[in-house]
């Protein structure tokens, strides 16, 4: 900003820095430009250079300066009132009412004097002789910040009574005030309601919805109202996180994650605002900051991480339990200072209840990555404190239980036996049972603990059994990579164990174990070709000893869960062959029947394994409601035994599927879940990243932009080209584009829209990045920025022509024309390009062989004429809007110049020339032809030619003389027909 000379820069350079971001370097602006309005010697521009900075006081962290300037505006109305305009009267009036709210949020200005300006304030209005509105809701903010219900209600019944005026904050702000007295008297559900128009668009101001947003969480967590807390979150925290002055609606947010379970986004969170917690400018809001950083931090240190280190105020590192600590104390110091000016314990008991309160969601998946921060270990009392500890005796029963019933965590149960044996003398059974299952926990590096297992069977006098442990032995070590040299293992073992099982030195079980372990090798044998064994023997091997398998043991499994688990598995391994065969009806036939008997058997979580093969099959099938229904059933009977990546990928591809048959709601939450559990797993960065990306296509269909954008930029944090593709981070880029140009954030939306061009534009098909330079241009053109609207827009424009198509050129060349027009001096290059874009679309029309090619380049062709015109009207009559397709003015003008006249006269045959070609296409663009007709009647008006426009609008009536009026596009022609005929007399 240069050197202000005169009151018009003054106003210039306000409003530019009333465009700044809100904190002390605009406020410090502020502050210079009533210096350089003082010396110009204008007392209005002294009264609007104060107003300007009270303004920018108020929304930022030092709303305690704002006192200062009103005092001085005061005592010049006072004196000079003539000094004011309507305008800064009005202002002068409006801000009282920041005044009584600046003061009650100040400890140090007594009450008294609280009270006091609450009267000058319903003094001076009365002589105004505005209502009482605004006064009642002051006088309810002071009752209802001192505890004083009695007066609070009082007072609120007088304010909704009184008559809104333009002295009465608007209808959001009023709203959020009311709906903000109902959660604290216990009213959740009125408070929503209240707050129900705010929530949804109807009401709006500069910092609404941002308020309510923030307040709405905590009532909404309180009614179980989760996903709408969640996207309230999303939404919110998306809209305060540049403003300054709302450190309590981010508080809001920060209280949010800590009763959810998000500690980790809290923390996020707390990061982003350092200032947050030292800024003393306005104490009411640090003191709600100071009181949810104590939430927090006491929620992580119950969590055993008071260690962990956290943000907080600068000058130091402080862990979690310290800041606790500290940000208590500072909490309750503020509220007695407020108490102590009140006169009640009021501010200091809800203080006390917030920092109380206990998480009302275990974890509330959010979509963003956030992961739950791992409570630390808890260290193993010593011996001589581990009293409660349950018996050897108990510990092996139960161990024993599990692993014959094929329950889950059976190995943890054996490693609880281990630890309780140490030191202690063990018969050789169980000294087997414990090593031989620590030999299955540590995997290939257990191989020799089988050798060892099956030592001490044969010698606890079961030589089955120890055949069956060194067989299971042989399939780790076929696991390992060494299928060849496990296969001679098991060979060998398998005669031995048939020879004990024909002299009955053994039984099926024992023997069944053996004969699967054979199979389960040779199933490893064939998906790997083991070296030296030609791949159909070994297929046929395989299948003969699936086969064996299920001869052995069936019609023998009864109550014996273990033998049923074998006949299951063995189908599922018939059913991998038939894949293998690429018999694919006839393995999901077998994947199908698999699950069935797991989960008959009591052991469902041993069949999500072949149902997500069943889904696979059926995907490949086309068979999309077969897929979901075996994924669905996958989930709910793996239940809260499949491991979090297994969790993550199956709800990934339920989102899939659902997304697929458009149920897109249903998909979000899937792809919600998939994130959340990628997180839980540690695989944010990988598997989360796709899920997120996943969740920000659904939002965005369901025109949730805000949410999806806050998902969609957390996704492209971990999307990577070489982790994931180009085209996954160009699909993330492009859907946050559009989130962005939905949500008004045009020059951002461009920034991302140019990203995923440039990747796309090394791509061998150019449909995607020609299609990218075209949005990114309108985005640029949105954002004010022509020049580099007008080189995306030339970029768009040579690549459809290299694609051929035509139609995007055209309306390529139509956007340069739009874009000139608004330049300084851009008149006649629009003119140019709109001429051109004529021209390359009749050169189209002729060329196309296709008739419906040639149709839709004819229809392309009118919109080309049309548009012409609007804009020949519009380089001679006004300043140009931001759109493509504005409208001709609606009535006659002055035609008296003559070089308007002609281009006018230009303007109508480009007008007439699009309403032929609409004609030639028949009633699909009948109101395309109808609405250049009405633009040509208007313009004939505007010529001083009544008659012409009318002849006009009564072609325009006889189109729709049939037609029905409940239709919204004919009731409007016949309004503006009928308009017309009246300039006629």
């Amino acid at each position: 900003m240069g050197e202000i000379t005169d009151f018009d820069a003054l106003r210039r350079a306000m409003a530019e820095n009333a465009e700044e971001p809100e904190g002390p370097a605009r406020n410090a602006r502020a502050e210079r430009l009533l210096a350089e309005a003082e010396s110009l010697g204008v007392p209005l521009a002294v009264v609007e250079a104060l107003g300007h900075q009270l303004k920018v006081y108020n929304y930022s962290s030092e709303k305690d300066k704002m006192f200062v300037p009103f005092a001085r505006l005061l005592r010049m109305w006072d004196e000079q009132p003539e000094d004011f305009d309507a305008y800064e009267a009005h202002s002068l009036h409006w801000v009282f009412k920041w005044m009584s709210a600046g003061m009650l949020d100040q400890p140090h200005i007594p009450l008294a004097s609280v009270e006091k300006w609450l009267g000058e304030m319903e003094h001076r209005y009365r002589l105004a002789g505005y209502s009482e509105r605004a006064v009642r809701a002051a006088e309810f903010s002071v009752a209802a910040h001192t505890g004083d219900l009695t007066r609070a209600e009082r007072a609120y019944a007088a304010w909704l009574a009184a008559d809104r005026d333009e002295m009465a904050d608007c209808h959001a702000c009023e709203l959020h005030g009311q709906g903000t007295w109902q959660t604290e008297r216990g009213r959740d559900a009125e408070a929503l309601e209240l707050w129900a128009p705010v929530l949804e668009g109807e009401f709006v101001c500069a910092h609404e919805p941002h308020s309510v947003l923030a307040s709405s969480l905590a009532p909404l967590l309180r009614l179980g109202r989760l996903d709408e807390a969640r996207g309230n979150h999303l939404r919110g925290f998306r809209l305060v996180r540049p403003m300054e002055s709302m450190r309590g609606a981010y508080a809001d947010h920060v209280e949010f994650c800590a009763l959810t379970g998000n500690e980790a986004r809290g923390l996020e969170l707390l990061a982003e605002r350092p200032a947050y917690f030292t800024d003393t400018g306005h104490p009411r809001s640090r003191l709600d900051f100071l009181a949810v950083v104590t939430l927090l931090m006491d929620r992580l240190t119950e969590l055993g991480l008071g260690a962990q280190r956290v943000p907080g105020p600068a000058g130091r590192t402080w862990a979690a339990s310290e800041l606790a600590a500290h940000a208590r104390v500072e909490t309750l110091e503020l509220a007695e200072r407020f108490d102590r000016r009140n006169g009640t314990s009021y501010v200091g008991d809800r203080a006390r209840a917030r920092m109380a309160q206990r998480p009302l969601v275990d974890r509330l998946p959010l979509g963003v990555r956030t992961v739950r921060p791992a409570p630390a270990p808890v260290a193993a009392p010593p011996p001589s404190e581990a009293r409660d500890e349950p018996d050897l005796a108990a510990l092996l029963a139960e161990a024993r239980r599990l692993s014959r019933t094929l329950r889950p965590h059976a190995l943890e149960a054996w490693a609880a036996v281990a630890r309780a044996a140490q030191g202690v003398e063990l018969e050789p059974r169980a000294r087997a049972e414990i090593t031989e299952n620590e030999a299955m926990a540590r995997g290939p590096e257990g191989i020799g603990l089988f050798e060892r297992a099956a030592a001490l069977y044969a010698e606890a006098g079961d030589p089955g059994e120890a055949l069956a442990a060194r067989a299971r032995g042989a399939y780790v070590r076929a696991l390992a990579g060494d299928p060849a040299a496990a296969l001679d293992t098991v060979d060998a073992l398998y005669d031995e164990a048939l020879a004990l099982y024909a002299e009955d030195a053994t039984g099926v079980r024992q023997t069944a174990s053996v004969v699967m372990s054979r199979a389960r090798v040779l199933m490893r044998c064939v998906h790997e070709g083991a070296e030296g064994t030609p791949a159909p023997e070994t297929f046929t091997r395989a299948e003969q000893a699936v086969r064996e398998v299920l001869a052995l043991v069936g019609g023998r499994t009864g109550d014996d869960v273990r033998l049923a688990a074998r006949a299951a598995e063995a189908r599922g391994m018939l059913a991998e062959l038939a894949v293998m065969r690429g018999d694919g009806v006839r393995a999901a036939e077998l994947f199908r029947r698999t699950a069935e008997e797991y989960v008959s058997t009591g052991l469902p979580w041993f069949a999500v394994e072949y149902e997500v093969q069943v889904a696979a099959l059926a995907h490949q099938a086309g068979d999309a409601a077969g897929a979901e229904r075996a994924l669905r059933s996958a989930l709910e009977h793996g239940g809260p035994y499949v491991e979090p990546v297994g969790r993550a990928q199956l709800h990934l591809q339920l989102a899939e599927v659902t997304g697929g048959r458009g149920a897109v709601a249903e998909a979000a939450e899937q792809a919600l879940q998939a994130a959340h559990w990628a997180d839980e797993a540690g695989e944010s960065g990988t598997l989360g990243a796709w899920a997120r990306q996943a969740l920000g296509g659904h939002l965005l269909r369901q025109g949730r932009w805000a949410e999806a954008a806050e998902v969609l930029e957390s996704a492209l944090a971990d999307l990577s080209t070489q982790t994931h593709g180009d085209g996954a981070v160009v699909q993330a880029l492009w859907w946050l584009g559009d989130c962005l140009d939905e949500l008004g954030d045009h020059r951002e939306a461009a920034e991302r829209r140019l990203r995923a061009a440039g990747i796309a534009r090394h791509w061998p098909e150019q449909q995607d990045h020609a299609t990218l330079a075209h949005l990114a241009a309108e985005s640029l053109s949105k954002a004010g920025l022509l020049e580099e609207a007008d080189q995306a827009y030339a970029r768009a424009g040579e690549l459809w022509r290299s694609l051929g198509n035509l139609a995007f050129l055209v309306r390529s060349l139509r956007a340069r024309g739009w874009l000139a027009l608004r330049r300084e001096g851009g008149a006649e290059g629009a003119r140019e390009r709109m001429a051109e874009a004529v021209r390359e679309c009749e050169r189209a029309v002729r060329a196309a062989a296709d008739p419906v090619t040639r149709e839709q380049l004819t229809d392309e062709l009118a919109h080309t004429h049309r548009q012409f015109g609007e804009l020949l009207v519009r380089s001679a009559t006004e300043e140009p809007e931001e759109t493509e397709e504005p409208e001709v003015p609606a009535g006659p003008g002055d035609t008296e110049d003559g070089a308007v006249q002609a281009v006018f006269e230009a303007a109508l045959v480009q007008l007439d020339r699009a309403a032929a070609l609409f004609g030639a296409l028949g009633a699909s663009a009948l109101d395309d032809r109808t609405g250049a007709e009405l633009a040509a009647g208007r313009l004939a008006a505007a010529l001083g030619r009544p008659a012409e426009a009318a002849t006009r609008a009564r072609a325009v009536l006889a189109a729709y003389e049939d037609a029905d009026d409940e239709n919204e596009t004919v009731r409007a022609r016949r309004a503006e027909a009928t308009e017309l005929l009246g300039l006629d007399g």
